[in-house]
Protein backbone atom coordinates (compact mmCIF):
# COMPACT_ATOMS: atom_id res chain seq x y z
CA UNK A 1 0.00 0.00 0.00
CA UNK A 2 3.29 2.19 0.82
CA UNK A 3 6.32 2.51 -0.85
CA UNK A 4 10.13 1.39 1.27
CA UNK A 5 10.73 5.56 0.30
CA UNK A 6 7.38 6.44 2.30
CA UNK A 7 7.87 4.36 4.79
CA UNK A 8 11.84 5.80 5.49
CA UNK A 9 10.32 9.31 5.03
CA UNK A 10 7.56 9.27 7.56
CA UNK A 11 10.07 7.68 10.50
CA UNK A 12 13.01 10.50 9.01
CA UNK A 13 10.13 13.26 9.92
CA UNK A 14 8.98 12.24 13.40
CA UNK A 15 12.62 12.11 14.34
CA UNK A 16 12.98 15.20 12.97
CA UNK A 17 9.88 16.37 14.72
CA UNK A 18 11.01 14.35 18.22
CA UNK A 19 14.66 14.39 18.44
CA UNK A 20 15.14 17.98 19.52
CA UNK A 21 13.14 17.07 22.53
CA UNK A 22 14.19 13.51 23.60
CA UNK A 23 17.92 13.78 22.01
CA UNK A 24 17.74 9.92 21.37
CA UNK A 25 19.54 9.71 18.07
CA UNK A 26 22.80 11.10 18.16
CA UNK A 27 23.74 11.02 14.50
CA UNK A 28 21.13 9.93 11.58
CA UNK A 29 22.01 8.51 8.08
CA UNK A 30 18.89 10.33 6.59
CA UNK A 31 20.46 10.60 3.57
CA UNK A 32 22.16 6.77 2.91
CA UNK A 33 18.52 5.41 4.26
CA UNK A 34 16.39 7.07 1.41
CA UNK A 35 19.03 6.07 -1.22
CA UNK A 36 18.76 2.27 0.66
CA UNK A 37 14.75 2.41 0.44
CA UNK A 38 14.72 3.54 -2.86
CA UNK A 39 16.89 0.17 -3.74
CA UNK A 40 14.18 -1.56 -2.08
CA UNK A 41 11.31 -0.08 -3.83
CA UNK A 42 13.29 -1.31 -7.41
CA UNK A 43 13.76 -4.59 -5.68
CA UNK A 44 9.67 -4.71 -5.22
CA UNK A 45 8.98 -3.33 -8.67
CA UNK A 46 11.03 -5.70 -10.39
CA UNK A 47 8.92 -8.17 -8.84
CA UNK A 48 11.28 -11.43 -7.82
CA UNK A 49 8.09 -12.78 -6.39
CA UNK A 50 6.92 -12.25 -2.56
CA UNK A 51 7.10 -15.77 -1.08
CA UNK A 52 11.47 -15.15 -2.40
CA UNK A 53 11.47 -12.04 -0.88
CA UNK A 54 10.04 -12.93 2.10
CA UNK A 55 12.99 -15.71 3.10
CA UNK A 56 15.99 -14.46 1.61
CA UNK A 57 14.84 -10.58 3.13
CA UNK A 58 12.27 -10.98 6.10
CA UNK A 59 12.86 -7.43 7.45
CA UNK A 60 12.94 -5.73 3.99
CA UNK A 61 12.70 -2.39 3.31
CA UNK A 62 12.06 -1.68 7.58
CA UNK A 63 13.43 1.34 9.51
CA UNK A 64 15.79 0.30 12.30
CA UNK A 65 18.07 2.17 15.30
CA UNK A 66 20.72 0.82 16.54
CA UNK A 67 22.56 1.61 20.14
CA UNK A 68 25.84 3.87 19.64
CA UNK A 69 28.16 1.69 21.46
CA UNK A 70 27.78 -1.25 18.19
CA UNK A 71 29.54 -0.50 15.09
CA UNK A 72 27.28 0.90 12.13
CA UNK A 73 29.54 1.52 8.91
CA UNK A 74 30.10 5.05 8.57
CA UNK A 75 28.82 5.72 12.16
CA UNK A 76 30.19 7.07 15.48
CA UNK A 77 31.34 4.40 18.28
CA UNK A 78 32.15 6.23 21.23
CA UNK A 79 30.06 4.51 24.05
CA UNK A 80 29.63 8.28 25.32
CA UNK A 81 33.39 8.24 26.40
CA UNK A 82 35.05 11.45 25.24
CA UNK A 83 38.55 9.75 24.42
CA UNK A 84 36.73 7.93 21.70
CA UNK A 85 35.12 11.48 19.91
CA UNK A 86 36.55 10.76 16.70
CA UNK A 87 35.95 6.94 16.53
CA UNK A 88 33.87 5.85 13.18
CA UNK A 89 32.87 2.59 12.31
CA UNK A 90 34.61 1.44 9.31
CA UNK A 91 32.12 -1.80 9.62
CA UNK A 92 29.22 -3.16 10.79
CA UNK A 93 28.92 -5.05 14.28
CA UNK A 94 27.45 -8.26 13.81
CA UNK A 95 23.98 -8.57 14.51
CA UNK A 96 23.81 -5.32 12.68
CA UNK A 97 25.30 -6.74 9.11
CA UNK A 98 22.95 -9.56 9.79
CA UNK A 99 19.49 -6.91 10.24
CA UNK A 100 21.06 -4.84 6.85
CA UNK A 101 20.95 -8.35 4.98
CA UNK A 102 17.80 -9.55 6.11
CA UNK A 103 16.91 -5.81 4.48
CA UNK A 104 16.68 -3.82 7.26
CA UNK A 105 17.69 0.06 6.69
CA UNK A 106 19.47 1.91 9.75
CA UNK A 107 18.28 5.18 10.16
CA UNK A 108 20.98 6.16 12.53
CA UNK A 109 22.47 5.00 16.45
CA UNK A 110 20.86 6.33 19.35
CA UNK A 111 22.87 7.53 22.93
CA UNK A 112 23.60 5.17 26.01
CA UNK A 113 25.03 6.12 29.23
CA UNK A 114 29.12 6.23 29.46
CA UNK A 115 30.66 3.25 28.64
CA UNK A 116 27.25 1.32 28.90
CA UNK A 117 27.27 0.26 32.62
CA UNK A 118 25.06 2.90 34.05
CA UNK A 119 20.94 3.53 33.80
CA UNK A 120 20.84 7.04 33.02
CA UNK A 121 21.77 7.48 29.39
CA UNK A 122 23.73 10.86 29.22
CA UNK A 123 27.60 11.60 28.51
CA UNK A 124 30.02 14.38 28.00
CA UNK A 125 29.88 13.73 23.78
CA UNK A 126 26.24 13.50 23.15
CA UNK A 127 24.12 15.03 26.57
CA UNK A 128 21.24 13.13 28.27
CA UNK A 129 18.16 11.57 26.67
CA UNK A 130 14.78 12.20 27.99
CA UNK A 131 11.46 9.77 28.08
CA UNK A 132 8.79 10.44 26.02
CA UNK A 133 6.27 10.07 28.22
CA UNK A 134 7.79 12.80 30.95
CA UNK A 135 11.12 14.68 29.49
CA UNK A 136 11.96 15.64 33.18
CA UNK A 137 12.19 11.60 33.70
CA UNK A 138 15.23 9.21 32.29
CA UNK A 139 14.65 7.01 29.56
CA UNK A 140 17.34 3.96 31.27
CA UNK A 141 20.41 2.73 30.30
CA UNK A 142 22.48 1.44 29.10
CA UNK A 143 20.28 1.25 25.93
CA UNK A 144 18.34 4.37 26.73
CA UNK A 145 18.47 5.85 23.51
CA UNK A 146 17.10 3.10 21.79
CA UNK A 147 14.34 2.79 24.56
CA UNK A 148 13.53 6.12 24.19
CA UNK A 149 13.64 6.89 20.16
CA UNK A 150 11.09 3.22 20.27
CA UNK A 151 8.99 4.66 22.53
CA UNK A 152 8.27 7.73 20.76
CA UNK A 153 7.52 5.87 17.30
CA UNK A 154 10.90 7.11 15.73
CA UNK A 155 11.45 3.84 14.40
CA UNK A 156 10.41 0.37 14.35
CA UNK A 157 13.23 -2.01 15.93
CA UNK A 158 15.67 -1.43 17.49
CA UNK A 159 19.48 -3.17 18.39
CA UNK A 160 20.31 -3.11 22.27
CA UNK A 161 22.75 -4.93 24.66
CA UNK A 162 22.52 -5.88 28.35
CA UNK A 163 25.15 -7.13 30.90
CA UNK A 164 22.56 -5.51 33.91
CA UNK A 165 19.45 -4.86 32.22
CA UNK A 166 20.53 -2.55 29.53
CA UNK A 167 17.80 -3.55 27.59
CA UNK A 168 15.04 -4.56 29.82
CA UNK A 169 15.29 -0.91 31.69
CA UNK A 170 15.17 1.23 28.96
CA UNK A 171 12.08 -1.06 27.87
CA UNK A 172 10.28 -0.71 30.97
CA UNK A 173 10.50 2.74 31.47
CA UNK A 174 9.56 3.64 27.82
CA UNK A 175 6.56 0.72 28.00
CA UNK A 176 7.92 -1.32 25.07
CA UNK A 177 9.30 -4.78 24.84
CA UNK A 178 13.16 -5.93 24.97
CA UNK A 179 14.33 -9.51 25.38
CA UNK A 180 17.49 -10.47 26.67
CA UNK A 181 17.92 -13.70 24.83
CA UNK A 182 19.77 -17.05 26.67
CA UNK A 183 23.21 -16.37 26.89
CA UNK A 184 25.48 -17.16 23.83
CA UNK A 185 23.44 -17.51 21.73
CA UNK A 186 23.15 -13.48 19.80
CA UNK A 187 26.77 -12.97 19.45
CA UNK A 188 28.28 -9.77 20.86
CA UNK A 189 31.56 -8.76 18.08
CA UNK A 190 31.39 -5.07 17.22
CA UNK A 191 30.10 -3.71 19.82
CA UNK A 192 32.31 -1.42 22.23
CA UNK A 193 33.15 -1.96 25.19
CA UNK A 194 32.82 -5.48 24.44
CA UNK A 195 32.43 -8.56 27.67
CA UNK A 196 35.96 -10.15 28.18
CA UNK A 197 36.74 -13.27 30.62
CA UNK A 198 34.29 -14.52 32.99
CA UNK A 199 31.80 -11.05 31.66
CA UNK A 200 31.52 -13.04 28.15
CA UNK A 201 28.87 -15.25 29.77
CA UNK A 202 27.26 -11.98 31.46
CA UNK A 203 26.79 -9.95 28.19
CA UNK A 204 23.74 -10.20 25.86
CA UNK A 205 22.96 -8.29 22.76
CA UNK A 206 18.59 -8.66 21.58
CA UNK A 207 16.23 -6.90 20.19
CA UNK A 208 13.95 -3.93 21.27
CA UNK A 209 10.25 -2.84 19.91
CA UNK A 210 6.74 -1.54 20.72
CA UNK A 211 4.90 -4.69 19.00
CA UNK A 212 5.84 -8.23 20.77
CA UNK A 213 5.19 -10.06 17.44
CA UNK A 214 8.24 -8.51 16.38
CA UNK A 215 10.79 -9.99 19.18
CA UNK A 216 10.76 -13.44 17.17
CA UNK A 217 11.47 -12.27 13.89
CA UNK A 218 14.40 -9.93 14.94
CA UNK A 219 15.66 -12.54 17.11
CA UNK A 220 15.54 -15.02 14.93
CA UNK A 221 17.70 -12.76 11.98
CA UNK A 222 20.48 -11.78 15.07
CA UNK A 223 21.28 -15.03 16.09
CA UNK A 224 21.53 -16.25 12.78
CA UNK A 225 21.97 -20.21 12.93
CA UNK A 226 22.47 -19.91 16.37
CA UNK A 227 18.84 -19.57 16.61
CA UNK A 228 18.54 -24.17 16.22
CA UNK A 229 19.46 -23.81 20.10
CA UNK A 230 16.10 -21.74 20.84
CA UNK A 231 13.07 -23.65 20.72
CA UNK A 232 11.26 -21.00 18.35
CA UNK A 233 9.35 -23.43 16.19
CA UNK A 234 7.85 -25.39 19.16
CA UNK A 235 3.82 -24.32 19.84
CA UNK A 236 3.41 -23.10 23.22
CA UNK A 237 0.47 -23.76 25.14
CA UNK A 238 -0.20 -21.11 27.73
CA UNK A 239 -2.69 -23.07 29.70
CA UNK A 240 0.58 -25.94 30.40
CA UNK A 241 3.26 -23.67 31.26
CA UNK A 242 3.77 -23.16 35.14
CA UNK A 243 3.88 -19.69 36.39
CA UNK A 244 5.79 -18.58 39.62
CA UNK A 245 5.49 -14.97 40.92
CA UNK A 246 7.93 -13.03 43.14
CA UNK A 247 6.76 -9.77 43.94
CA UNK A 248 9.98 -8.46 45.17
CA UNK A 249 13.36 -9.75 45.95
CA UNK A 250 12.76 -9.99 49.84
CA UNK A 251 13.65 -6.86 50.78
CA UNK A 252 17.34 -5.98 50.18
CA UNK A 253 19.32 -3.07 51.70
CA UNK A 254 20.30 -1.50 49.23
CA UNK A 255 17.15 -1.59 46.79
CA UNK A 256 14.11 0.84 46.99
CA UNK A 257 10.98 -0.99 47.73
CA UNK A 258 8.93 -2.26 44.89
CA UNK A 259 6.49 0.97 43.78
CA UNK A 260 2.67 0.07 44.76
CA UNK A 261 1.54 0.59 41.33
CA UNK A 262 3.86 -1.94 39.95
CA UNK A 263 2.50 -4.50 42.32
CA UNK A 264 -0.71 -3.76 41.34
CA UNK A 265 0.18 -4.22 38.08
CA UNK A 266 1.64 -7.73 38.71
CA UNK A 267 -1.22 -8.84 40.75
CA UNK A 268 -3.46 -8.10 37.67
CA UNK A 269 -1.52 -10.06 35.71
CA UNK A 270 -1.83 -12.91 38.40
CA UNK A 271 -5.61 -12.84 38.20
CA UNK A 272 -5.82 -12.22 34.59
CA UNK A 273 -3.33 -15.38 34.23
CA UNK A 274 -5.80 -17.49 36.11
CA UNK A 275 -9.14 -16.43 35.59
CA UNK A 276 -8.21 -16.53 31.95
CA UNK A 277 -6.15 -19.74 31.05
CA UNK A 278 -7.50 -21.38 33.79
CA UNK A 279 -3.76 -21.83 35.68
CA UNK A 280 -2.42 -21.59 38.97
CA UNK A 281 -0.17 -19.22 39.38
CA UNK A 282 2.75 -20.46 42.18
CA UNK A 283 3.96 -17.86 44.43
CA UNK A 284 7.41 -18.09 45.55
CA UNK A 285 9.83 -16.84 47.80
CA UNK A 286 13.45 -16.97 46.76
CA UNK A 287 16.08 -16.35 49.47
CA UNK A 288 19.01 -15.60 47.57
CA UNK A 289 17.30 -13.09 45.36
CA UNK A 290 17.77 -10.52 48.26
CA UNK A 291 22.08 -10.60 47.31
CA UNK A 292 20.76 -10.45 43.96
CA UNK A 293 23.14 -6.70 43.45
CA UNK A 294 26.16 -8.54 45.75
CA UNK A 295 26.13 -11.86 43.22
CA UNK A 296 26.37 -9.62 40.44
CA UNK A 297 28.99 -7.64 41.28
CA UNK A 298 31.11 -10.67 42.98
CA UNK A 299 30.64 -12.56 39.18
CA UNK A 300 31.05 -9.70 37.38
CA UNK A 301 34.81 -9.06 38.96
CA UNK A 302 35.39 -12.54 39.64
CA UNK A 303 38.03 -14.25 37.18
CA UNK A 304 37.05 -16.92 34.45
CA UNK A 305 38.08 -20.75 34.00
CA UNK A 306 41.34 -19.98 32.34
CA UNK A 307 42.35 -17.48 35.97
CA UNK A 308 41.75 -14.13 33.62
CA UNK A 309 41.05 -11.32 35.91
CA UNK A 310 37.89 -9.11 34.77
CA UNK A 311 38.78 -5.95 32.90
CA UNK A 312 39.17 -2.93 34.96
CA UNK A 313 36.27 -0.42 34.50
CA UNK A 314 39.13 2.45 34.70
CA UNK A 315 40.96 0.49 31.99
CA UNK A 316 38.06 1.27 29.58
CA UNK A 317 37.64 4.92 31.01
CA UNK A 318 41.36 5.48 29.84
CA UNK A 319 40.65 3.83 26.42
CA UNK A 320 43.16 5.85 23.80
CA UNK A 321 44.17 7.46 26.59
CA UNK A 322 45.71 8.04 29.78
CA UNK A 323 45.05 5.46 32.93
CA UNK A 324 42.05 6.89 34.77
CA UNK A 325 42.18 7.53 38.46
CA UNK A 326 38.94 7.87 39.90
CA UNK A 327 39.85 9.97 43.31
CA UNK A 328 41.82 12.67 40.57
CA UNK A 329 38.96 12.27 38.74
CA UNK A 330 36.15 12.86 41.28
CA UNK A 331 38.47 15.60 42.60
CA UNK A 332 38.19 17.05 38.96
CA UNK A 333 34.55 16.99 38.58
CA UNK A 334 33.59 18.45 41.78
CA UNK A 335 34.88 21.69 39.70
CA UNK A 336 33.40 20.93 36.47
CA UNK A 337 36.82 19.97 34.85
CA UNK A 338 36.54 16.25 34.53
CA UNK A 339 35.50 14.56 30.72
CA UNK A 340 33.60 11.89 32.83
CA UNK A 341 29.93 11.54 34.42
CA UNK A 342 29.52 11.45 38.02
CA UNK A 343 28.36 7.48 37.84
CA UNK A 344 31.62 6.50 35.77
CA UNK A 345 33.58 7.81 38.58
CA UNK A 346 31.80 6.03 41.32
CA UNK A 347 32.22 2.41 39.69
CA UNK A 348 35.36 3.60 38.95
CA UNK A 349 35.71 3.65 42.76
CA UNK A 350 33.65 0.79 43.88
CA UNK A 351 35.49 -1.53 41.76
CA UNK A 352 38.53 -0.38 43.88
CA UNK A 353 36.70 -1.52 46.88
CA UNK A 354 35.49 -4.67 45.55
CA UNK A 355 38.96 -5.67 45.25
CA UNK A 356 39.07 -5.52 48.83
CA UNK A 357 36.93 -8.64 50.13
CA UNK A 358 38.78 -11.34 48.00
CA UNK A 359 37.29 -14.19 50.80
CA UNK A 360 33.26 -12.27 50.67
CA UNK A 361 33.13 -12.81 46.87
CA UNK A 362 34.22 -16.06 46.18
CA UNK A 363 30.99 -16.82 48.82
CA UNK A 364 28.84 -14.79 46.76
CA UNK A 365 30.38 -16.50 43.56
CA UNK A 366 29.28 -19.23 44.73
CA UNK A 367 25.79 -18.19 45.96
CA UNK A 368 25.18 -17.10 42.63
CA UNK A 369 25.85 -20.47 41.15
CA UNK A 370 23.35 -22.50 43.74
CA UNK A 371 21.05 -19.78 42.75
CA UNK A 372 21.09 -20.68 38.94
CA UNK A 373 20.98 -24.21 39.82
CA UNK A 374 17.84 -23.39 42.15
CA UNK A 375 16.19 -21.15 39.28
CA UNK A 376 17.17 -23.44 36.48
CA UNK A 377 15.23 -26.42 38.92
CA UNK A 378 12.26 -24.71 39.66
CA UNK A 379 11.39 -23.00 35.93
CA UNK A 380 12.35 -26.59 34.23
CA UNK A 381 11.24 -26.90 30.66
CA UNK A 382 7.66 -25.42 31.11
CA UNK A 383 8.22 -22.44 34.21
CA UNK A 384 7.88 -19.21 33.47
CA UNK A 385 8.59 -16.55 36.62
CA UNK A 386 6.59 -13.02 36.69
CA UNK A 387 8.97 -10.43 38.51
CA UNK A 388 8.88 -6.81 38.50
CA UNK A 389 11.18 -4.91 35.39
CA UNK A 390 12.80 -2.31 38.52
CA UNK A 391 11.87 -0.99 41.94
CA UNK A 392 10.70 1.82 40.88
CA UNK A 393 9.06 3.42 37.66
CA UNK A 394 11.24 5.76 35.28
CA UNK A 395 12.71 8.40 37.98
CA UNK A 396 13.61 11.90 37.34
CA UNK A 397 16.89 13.04 35.83
CA UNK A 398 19.77 12.33 38.01
CA UNK A 399 18.06 10.68 40.88
CA UNK A 400 19.82 7.23 40.19
CA UNK A 401 22.68 7.98 41.65
CA UNK A 402 20.92 8.25 45.60
CA UNK A 403 19.77 4.75 44.42
CA UNK A 404 22.86 3.08 42.84
CA UNK A 405 21.98 -0.46 43.19
CA UNK A 406 18.07 -0.63 41.72
CA UNK A 407 19.24 -2.19 38.32
CA UNK A 408 19.84 -5.34 40.73
CA UNK A 409 16.06 -6.52 39.74
CA UNK A 410 17.71 -7.08 35.73
CA UNK A 411 21.05 -7.81 36.71
CA UNK A 412 20.95 -11.23 38.43
CA UNK A 413 19.11 -12.58 35.71
CA UNK A 414 22.57 -11.77 33.24
CA UNK A 415 24.85 -13.86 35.67
CA UNK A 416 22.48 -16.43 35.61
CA UNK A 417 22.15 -16.40 32.06
CA UNK A 418 18.36 -16.78 31.84
CA UNK A 419 16.31 -15.30 28.92
CA UNK A 420 13.60 -12.92 30.02
CA UNK A 421 11.60 -10.87 28.49
CA UNK A 422 10.40 -7.37 29.33
CA UNK A 423 6.80 -6.83 28.81
CA UNK A 424 4.58 -3.25 29.06
CA UNK A 425 1.38 -3.48 31.26
CA UNK A 426 0.16 -0.04 30.27
CA UNK A 427 0.42 3.71 32.41
CA UNK A 428 0.66 4.38 35.69
CA UNK A 429 -1.76 7.21 37.28
CA UNK A 430 1.42 9.88 36.47
CA UNK A 431 1.38 8.78 32.65
CA UNK A 432 4.31 6.93 32.83
CA UNK A 433 5.08 3.18 31.92
CA UNK A 434 4.76 -0.18 34.33
CA UNK A 435 5.95 -3.29 32.76
CA UNK A 436 6.70 -7.02 33.97
CA UNK A 437 9.78 -9.33 33.63
CA UNK A 438 8.93 -12.66 32.29
CA UNK A 439 11.82 -15.22 33.26
CA UNK A 440 12.07 -18.69 31.76
CA UNK A 441 14.62 -21.78 32.55
CA UNK A 442 17.73 -21.52 29.47
CA UNK A 443 16.84 -21.99 25.45
CA UNK A 444 13.50 -21.64 26.78
CA UNK A 445 13.12 -18.28 25.06
CA UNK A 446 10.30 -19.21 23.41
CA UNK A 447 7.98 -19.17 26.48
CA UNK A 448 8.96 -15.82 27.51
CA UNK A 449 8.01 -14.57 23.94
CA UNK A 450 4.55 -16.26 23.76
CA UNK A 451 3.65 -14.79 26.77
CA UNK A 452 4.88 -11.22 26.16
CA UNK A 453 2.30 -11.73 23.27
CA UNK A 454 -0.38 -12.97 25.32
CA UNK A 455 0.31 -10.63 27.83
CA UNK A 456 0.06 -7.02 25.11
CA UNK A 457 -3.04 -8.33 23.75
CA UNK A 458 -5.05 -8.67 27.26
CA UNK A 459 -2.84 -5.26 28.93
CA UNK A 460 -2.68 -3.41 25.56
CA UNK A 461 1.13 -3.49 24.77
CA UNK A 462 3.11 -0.16 24.10
CA UNK A 463 0.46 3.21 24.65
CA UNK A 464 1.74 6.10 22.36
CA UNK A 465 3.66 9.27 24.48
CA UNK A 466 1.22 11.86 24.89
CA UNK A 467 -1.79 10.72 24.36
CA UNK A 468 -3.62 10.50 27.55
Amino acid sequence: QVTCVEVVEAYVERIREVNPLINAVVKDRFEEALQEAQQVDKLLSEGPGDDYLEEKFPLLGVPITVKEAFSLHGMPNTSGLVNRRNVIATSDATVVSRLKQAGAIPLGVTNCSELCMWYESSNRVYGRTNNPYDLQRIVGGSSGGEGGVLAAACSVIGVGSDIGGSIRMPAFFNGIFGHKPTTGVVPNDGQFPNAQGVRTSFLCTGPMCRYAEDLEPMLRVMAGPGVNKLKLNEKVSLEKIKFHCMDHDGGSIFVSPVDKEILQAQKKVVEHLESELGVQVQRVAIHKMKYSFQIWSAMMSSKDSDGQEAQLFTDLLGDHGKPVWPLWELMKWLVGMSSHTLPAIALGLTEKLMKLNPGGNAKLVSMGKSLQEEMEALLGPDGVLLYPSHPTIAPRHHSPICMPFNFAYTAIFNVLGLPVTQCPLGLSSEGLPLGIQLVAASYNDHLTLAVARYLERAFGGWVLPGKV
